[in-house]
């Protein structure tokens, strides 16, 4: 089934529903919204799109974004979202490599992606997405009917970030994208006609990919006026629309916490954040809710098998009374409705509880592989099972704990040292506001731990002190063997830590301060 039935049914029986809105005014109801869909197909049909033919979108959060994405579909065509962060050069390459036949991009963003469009060898057509450019494309004859498409048709080709080289790109197909909402439903949170979704992370990545579960069940779409992520923004359209949901990563949440404490906020009109993305440590995520309430709910998933591997539900966010309470807060929950979840050694069989090995799935949500990449593909499916990548540790009912990636592992006189627990007792401290902790080569033991601590409004930060804490909280031989202080950890467009560059900094020593 082609995905885009969803917005022609809600447009068939609630055409009349608000459904588009750019900050706090509607631009479009649900048959609005269908219409210019569905002008977007029949324009690019007669530019000679053809079902399969990749068509890319370069463009930050607005509600065209949205139509473009559903015209796309109902084409027949394959999505190609690229996020608006990332330089001109890095989205021609994507789109030369995805073989885009056409591209919208957004003011700003298209000048840059035609200069850089032949440096890259890409051959895309850059469309506008300014009033004049989209008014010329969705005032076209709409398409005669939705294109059909199969479950195993090609929708969505995502491109992972790339941080350790050029990023590949995951099929997703229309009946993966069908099973995530299906799962979010099942698993992460109940969706009514009543509620607004507003993307403050970007459209081209989980933001975008939870919109489909809203068409269908004929919600509200927001899209703040920056177009992006700002704190006070986000606090006041929620407060505005209410029954907001919003999908955020743990960097956001611990801006908007701050931002919330500092003006005395609590976060009206919330009713459900999912974070996922990177690790949320347990010391941000018991503030949040101690300053939110419990509108929280953490997923655990990656673009090879999108939004939809393990969640951890509402209840457990919240709970304080378990005895194990802390413990499930550090994990990432239970195993999605459409999927298997295991932990396996290095030939990918099980483990029993406990014990750490990589995160492994299967289900009606893994891609069926890498575009044009049969080598990376085989690689990362054995067996019908995704290998994530990612270490962690099954207990007894089913909650999955990451431990870190397995390339971020250290390995210490022998010893494996998981970054993340590190972490989290150094989160603890009151005057650390974020760390990264990293291996840092080691001629007697191979690896000694080195942790980057960025201090909590300009502390001054003592190793004896950060060693003490350490101390209480974890064993000796896991405790940072050097403290480096940053006014900040290097990042990439998606709000993750590069470890890579930590790495780069120890071992050219340059720039490096520590304690």
């Amino acid at each position: 089934m082609n995905i885009s039935n969803w917005l022609h049914r809600q447009a068939q029986i609630n055409g009349a529903r608000p459904a588009l809105y750019l900050g706090r005014d509607v631009v479009a109801d649900y048959a609005q919204f269908h219409a210019q869909a569905a002008a977007v197909a029949g324009w690019l049909a007669a530019q000679g799109v053809r079902p399969g033919d990749r068509v890319a979108l370069f463009m930050k959060n607005t509600p065209s974004f949205l139509v473009l994405l559903y015209g796309i579909w109902m084409a027949g065509a394959v999505a190609v979202p690229v996020n608006a962060k990332l330089h001109g050069r890095e989205a021609a390459w994507i789109m030369g490599d995805a073989g885009a036949s056409l591209a919208f991009a957004s003011a700003g963003l298209a000048e840059d992606l035609e200069h850089a469009l032949p440096q890259e060898g890409g051959a895309a057509r850059v469309i506008l997405a300014d009033h004049a450019g989209l008014s010329q494309v969705t005032s076209h004859k709409a398409i005669a009917g939705i294109s059909p498409r199969e479950a195993a048709d090609l929708a969505w080709l995502f491109y992972t970030s790339g941080t350790t080289g050029r990023p590949k790109g995951v099929m997703i197909t229309h009946g993966m994208l069908s099973a995530m909402c299906l799962s979010y439903l099942a698993d992460v949170d109940v969706v009514t006609s009543d509620d607004a979704a507003l993307y403050a992370a970007p459209l081209s990545h989980g933001a975008g990919l939870y919109a489909l579960v809203h068409v269908l069940m004929g919600a509200r779409h927001v899209c703040p006026v920056s177009a992006g992520f700002d704190e006070g923004e986000i606090l006041d359209l929620a407060a505005h629309h209410g029954r907001v949901h919003m999908f955020a990563a743990p960097t956001m949440i611990k801006r908007m916490t701050a931002h919330a404490q500092a003006h005395g906020l609590t976060g009206q009109g919330l009713r459900t954040i999912v974070y996922g993305g990177g690790p949320m440590y347990v010391a941000d995520i018991v503030e949040a809710v101690a300053v939110f309430g419990p509108v929280f709910v953490q997923i655990y998933g990656q673009g090879e098998c999108p939004m939809s591997i393990t969640a951890l539900s509402r209840a457990d966010v919240t709970d304080r009374s378990h005895p194990d309470w802390r413990a499930r807060l550090g994990s990432v929950g239970r195993a999605q409705a459409v999927v298997e979840v295991r932990v396996g050694d290095d030939d990918g069989q099980p483990l029993p509880p406990g014990e750490v090995g990589e995160i492994m799935v299967k289900g009606a949500t893994v891609m069926p592989g890498y575009w044009q990449n049969p080598a990376a593909t085989a690689k990362t499916i054995q067996n019908g099972w995704l290998r994530t990548g990612d270490m962690g540790a099954l207990d007894a009912l089913g909650y999955l704990t990451l431990h870190d990636r397995s390339k971020d592992m250290i390995i210490s006189g022998g010893t494996n040292i998981y970054p993340r627990e590190v972490e989290e007792a150094l989160l603890t401290h009151a005057d650390v506001h974020e760390v990264s902790v990293v291996g840092r080569r080691d001629p007697e033991w191979g690896e000694v731990v080195v942790a980057f601590v960025v201090p909590r409004g300009g502390a001054a930060l003592e190793a004896a002190s950060l060693d003490a804490h350490c101390l209480d909280r974890i064993a000796r031989f896991k405790r940072p063997k050097a403290y480096a202080v940053l006014a900040e950890l290097p990042k990439n467009n998606y709000g993750k830590v590069l470890k890579t560059a930590l790495r780069e900094m120890l071992a050219g020593e340059g720039g490096v301060t520590y304690l």
